[in-house]
């Protein structure tokens, strides 16, 4: 079964204060971020992959980097958040699980490579690293039998931060999609998982990956940070 992926990459990502959309960011190996995870991609999945992408802002840009992906639309990529990138994709990718993450994560080949036999099993999960847990990140609990419970940037006593690499099911893709409808413009699409699994009772695995790298370019640093990876 082909195996589907989203890149969310709408966003202005002002904070790194690049001319380019942020996915378009030239690492130290020459490639650019999303190069990167195309590359990532193929080396755990082949050929046998259908990615769509999310665009908004200097979306130009990205299509024609990338012409060969299918692309989806955020025409309000200046006034919402990550949770109505998500939705828009997920609608637009019938009734397959999904793969997706955001569009400015480095991250090592291994993350998906070791995701991999969730994703043809088809189970839901999130990657997490548990070396770290800042208060800015998206952290995470679990209940009793070690699934999500809470996954949010105020959950209290972290047991790690989530990346930005995720798998939703068949079987639970309408679900989020409807929680992803009922979240603020503003919320991360954090926020409608964490009402799925509230409400709806759906199982969300984390997936530990601290022992790889994986970083979200928010700022300079960042950047610095990840290119001493690639």
């Amino acid at each position: 079964m082909t195996t589907q992926v989203v890149i969310l990459a709408a966003g202005m990502g002002s904070r790194l204060g690049r001319e380019l959309p942020k996915p378009l960011t030239e690492l130290s190996d020459g490639r650019t971020i999303m190069q990167q995870q195309h590359d990532n991609i193929a080396a755990a999945f082949g050929t046998d992959v259908a990615i769509t992408t999310v665009v908004g802002y200097k979306l130009e840009h990205i299509i024609d980097a990338f012409p060969e992906v299918e692309y989806v639309y955020n025409e309000q990529y200046d006034q919402t958040n990550t949770s109505k990138s998500l939705l828009r994709a997920l609608k637009a990718t019938g009734k397959h699980g999904v793969l997706w993450m955001n569009g400015d994560v480095v991250f090592d080949p291994q993350v998906l490579v070791r995701v991999a036999g969730l994703v043809h099993a088809d189970r839901s999960f999130v990657s997490v690293n548990t070396s770290a847990v800042s208060d800015e990140e998206v952290k995470y609990t679990v209940d009793a039998e070690g699934y999500i419970h809470s996954l949010s940037k105020t959950v209290v006593g972290g047991l790690g931060e989530a990346v930005g690499i995720n798998y939703i099911s068949s079987a639970d893709k309408a679900v989020l999609i409807h929680h992803l409808t009922r979240c603020g413009d503003q919320d991360y699409f954090e926020r409608g998982l964490e009402l799925a699994i509230e409400h709806d009772g759906i199982r969300v695995e984390p997936v530990d990956i601290s022992d790889l790298y994986a970083v979200e370019i928010d700022f300079a640093e960042d950047l610095e940070r990840a290119n001493l990876h690639v």
